[in-house]
């Protein structure tokens, strides 16, 4: 289970809170907020589409049977909680571990031409499907590594060969994908209309790739529907309601910066889902914390100094994994060289633990706020409670702000200016304008 401990926050007083978070949580649960055509993800990990995710599952067990690679291509939220939960899961190193499950390999979220030559050295010869995950197929990013990985696969198997090994997950009934899928015949998934990117990974646009790998996603809904279960009960103990109050009552209090931490390096993706998560849906009319994540023990080695005495803007969410997956236990040393024999007998999470609970005290008495979202068991039923308790916390606290959570107006500004600069019909004389002030 999630819990969320505030005991290391300046004291909040819940009460004076309960108006603003009932308000909130009504207008969410209702419909009546700002956003409210994308609540589709709130009630999802019960009233998803039954016969679409056995089809995922079915699909999953094809791509098992016949590639050596999934191609995953997408952006946003189109593969960030696709690797996130796979790498959390099934390890940093999953792609190289001896196993008969396909390597995941995500492409299309860059316009690197080097990582796409890098990409297509390691698939080499062996065999590999493609899932391409776009709502409009126009995407500059994944759009240009579809076109490129599709003339790669036809080329290799032929096109109705290619077509057995391509699936879309895209529009219902629109868009560019949506019109190639009924004219080449490839399996399709939908993207719900109203599900926003960042809010979609237990749809089939993070589903499929997370099958792939061997997860569990039947237990992966549970978990989420778990966790739905708890954080749709308004008050206090809902753990949603805490994380939210938490971080609106720091942020009120002058704190700008969120760094989310955890000790287990297989978190860094799930670090940059959550970024995307909240910077998406509460950066915008001048307001919100900006999201921005740090990877335990390392990074107190490298940002731990700026963290302990730089700018008191910083408010630190720490996610702990309370039972360990593996331990090592450190045994004596005859010559005792690097002075650790103090440590003879102990196990790598017990001292983990500790280095935990000392940086925790060292923050706080920094002046930098600590929350701690404690997760029982990193288990597939854990992480799928722990996606459902960021995404409503996400909406409970971007309504907190003021804000419309479930848009991102924002993010089409450097794609206008592209499109002008690369010269797309249309552009013209704003590309010339542009260029002027280049």
């Amino acid at each position: 289970m999630i819990n969320v401990d505030l005991s290391k926050l300046p004291e909040i007083s819940p009460k004076d809170w309960q108006s603003e978070l009932s308000a909130a949580h009504e207008a969410l649960l209702g419909g009546t907020g700002k956003g409210s055509d994308f609540l589709g993800w709130l009630r999802l990990p019960e009233a998803y589409d039954r016969d679409e995710f056995a089809r995922i599952q079915r699909a999953a067990e094809k791509i098992q049977s016949d590639s050596d690679v999934l191609l995953v291509i997408g952006i946003g939220g189109s593969y960030l909680g696709a690797r996130a939960v796979i790498e959390f899961l099934q390890g940093t190193f999953y792609n190289l571990r001896r196993h008969k499950l396909p390597e995941v390999y995500f492409v299309g979220n860059n316009l690197s031409a080097a990582y796409m030559a890098q990409l297509s050295e390691i698939i080499g010869d062996r065999n590999f499907s493609i899932n391409v995950i776009s709502k409009s197929g126009t995407t500059t990013e994944p759009a240009v590594a579809f076109r490129v990985w599709k003339q790669k696969i036809e080329e290799k198997y032929g096109k109705a060969g290619a077509a057995e090994r391509i699936y879309v997950t895209t529009d219902k009934a629109r868009g560019a994908l949506r019109g190639l899928c009924d004219k080449e015949g490839y399996e399709s998934f939908v993207i719900p209309d109203s599900v926003g990117g960042r809010f979609s990974v237990l749809t089939a646009v993070g589903l499929l790739p997370i099958a792939a790998a061997g997860v569990d996603i039947a237990e992966l809904m549970r978990g989420a529907a778990d966790m739905m279960k708890l954080c749709l009960s308004p008050g206090q103990q809902n753990p949603a309601w805490q994380y939210a109050m938490g971080r609106n009552a720091m942020y009120r209090a002058g704190k700008r910066v969120e760094i989310l931490a955890c000790y287990d390096p297989d978190f860094v993706f799930m670090a940059e889902w959550f970024k995307q998560l909240y910077g998406e849906s509460e950066g915008k009319e001048g307001k919100g914390l900006f999201p921005a994540a740090v990877s335990y023990t390392a990074d107190l080695h490298s940002m731990g100094q700026y963290i302990q005495e730089g700018r008191r803007e910083l408010l630190e969410t720490v996610v702990l994994v309370e039972e360990p997956t593996a331990s090592i236990t450190i045994k004596q040393d005859a010559e005792n060289v690097d002075g650790l024999n103090f440590l003879a007998g102990k196990t790598l999470p017990d001292i983990e633990y500790q280095a935990f609970c000392g940086t925790l005290l060292a923050h706080v008495d920094g002046g930098v706020p600590n929350m701690v979202v404690r997760m029982s068991k990193k288990d597939t039923h854990g992480v799928g409670q722990l996606i459902y308790f960021f995404e409503i916390a996400c909406g409970l606290s971007g309504y907190l702000l003021g804000v419309n959570p479930f848009d991102q107006p924002g993010v089409e500004a450097y794609k206008t200016n592209m499109f002008a600069l690369l010269g797309k019909p249309g552009f013209e004389a704003q590309g010339e304008a542009l260029r002027a002030r280049l």
